[in-house]
């Protein structure tokens, strides 16, 4: 039986939690999927997740199956946000932030660029 309720959300390890939404978007056929570790340099999460589908339609459905698969699983219930446009999405689990762009969307903002570790951009990482 699979936990449910605030209880099971305490209990998820942000670890746990990664490798959970990692599995979910290989199953679901994500592509270029990015992970950072936002550890120690933001409070807003632990990971950072970034990935590409191939339309609006799969994108929209990455992350819709996604919350279904957290909810179900963990209890967790996330907030999305851009899902009705299906370019960029935005899923927060709390502990993990997952961006879901389609590939040209992705490509403008690069957002990935700015938070991986030894990046010129805001929140990266200083030597």
């Amino acid at each position: 039986m699979t936990p449910q309720g605030p209880a099971a959300e305490t209990d998820v390890t942000s670890e746990t939690l990664l490798a959970r939404i990692l599995a979910s978007l290989d199953d679901d056929k994500a592509e270029d999927v990015v992970t950072i570790d936002l550890r120690g340099r933001s409070s807003v999460a632990d990971y950072m997740v970034v990935c590409s589908g191939r339309s609006s339609r799969q994108v929209g459905a990455i992350a819709e199956k996604l919350m279904d698969r957290l909810k179900e699983e963990f209890g967790r219930v996330c907030k999305v946000e851009g899902k009705d446009q299906g370019d960029w999405v935005l899923v927060d689990t709390a502990d993990v932030i997952v961006h879901i762009f389609r590939p040209e969307v992705r490509e403008f903002y690069q957002l990935e660029k700015m938070w991986m570790p030894g990046a010129a951009g805001f929140g990266a990482g200083r030597a």
